[in-house]
């Protein structure tokens, strides 16, 4: 607990940085929920005034915090050695710039919302040494697959500006959804408008509207089975949960989806051995301005392999 107001300055290291990401890194085990509540409520300036929590820091700002009280078993909680050998298991990649990672399912890419711990505090407790750890993008919880972390300040603030211009990185996910989806063979192009609401619990639910944010992905039948299709999505635009709501309104939600999906198409998955959701980000790829391009692929895991054996094997 800090029981003064608090004053940093921004070094060069962390401009361009988003002020709640700055925060979160510095407030170690304050929930992200409470960070965004002293935003709002002005508790938080910068150079004496209020901004919101997308801000931008610049060399030379001044970020003023109130006093924050925090859990102390908060700011001290660790994965479990369980979560560490998983993370450690997962690497797919790493040069000076950029490690990568088959996220396993069921890890969240941060602690918050009631998550005293994710991928990023993990990979801080097996590399206490390393200078810099940043989530370059983010997964959910549920998801599996390619997930980047910048080892630098310079590699992370490259990838996000090639992020903003949504063409420049492909990113590739495979789904398991509800019915026989007959696609074209050049791919389905899906363009919907999708808002963004939070609930007082912290939880994220999106919800198509016209005044929304356009989310563009374009969809590939991969295989289908008795009552399922799998199919391979190129994302255009990087909405919160774009894929699963998109899966929804075409009317083949994604299986084991619990907050979008078929609640009876859920449970006939679940009766034949799926156990989670089934969204995997297969591949990213993308090329920095000096010309050097990255193309990672994640495998499936054993889980949903063995799954889609059994669909074939099933009459």
């Amino acid at each position: 607990m800090s029981n003064s107001v608090q004053h940093h300055t921004i070094d060069i290291g962390s401009v361009g940085q988003r002020l709640d990401n700055f925060l979160v890194k510095i407030l170690k085990g304050v929930p992200k929920s409470h960070i965004y509540r002293l935003v709002r409520k002005g508790e938080v300036r910068v150079n004496r005034k209020r901004v919101k929590v997308d801000y931008r820091l610049c060399e030379g700002d001044q970020v003023r915090l109130p006093p924050i009280r925090q859990s102390p078993t908060a700011a001290t909680a660790l994965p479990t050695e369980r979560v560490l050998q998983q993370l450690q298991q997962a690497t797919i990649f790493e040069d000076g710039h950029f490690l990568v990672l088959n996220k396993p399912s069921g890890i969240a890419v941060h602690g918050g919302s009631g998550l005293s711990y994710g991928v990023i505090e993990g990979l801080r407790a097996l590399r206490p040494e390393a200078p810099y750890l940043e989530l370059a993008h983010r997964l959910d919880r549920e998801t599996s697959g390619c997930l980047l972390i910048a080892k630098k300040r310079s590699a992370l603030r490259a990838f996000q500006a090639l992020l903003r211009d949504h063409q420049q990185v492909e990113k590739h996910y495979l789904a398991l959804v509800k019915g026989q989806w007959r696609l074209p063979k050049q791919g389905l192009q899906v363009e919907i408008r999708l808002r963004k609401n939070q609930l007082s619990s912290g939880e994220r639910l999106v919800k198509v509207d016209e005044a929304g944010k356009l989310a563009r992905s374009r969809f590939f039948s991969r295989g289908n089975y008795c009552d399922q299709s799998l199919i391979e999505i190129q994302l255009d635009t990087g909405r919160t949960h774009q894929i699963r709501v998109q899966c929804q309104q075409q009317g083949h939600p994604l299986a084991m989806d619990e907050k979008y999906g078929d609640s009876d198409f859920n449970r006939s998955q679940r009766q034949l051995g799926l156990k989670r959701l089934f969204l995997h980000a297969s591949r990213l790829r993308f090329t920095l301005p000096n010309e050097q391009t990255y193309d990672f692929t994640a495998p499936l895991a054993a889980d949903l392999t063995d799954f889609l054996t059994r669909l074939e094997q099933t009459p």
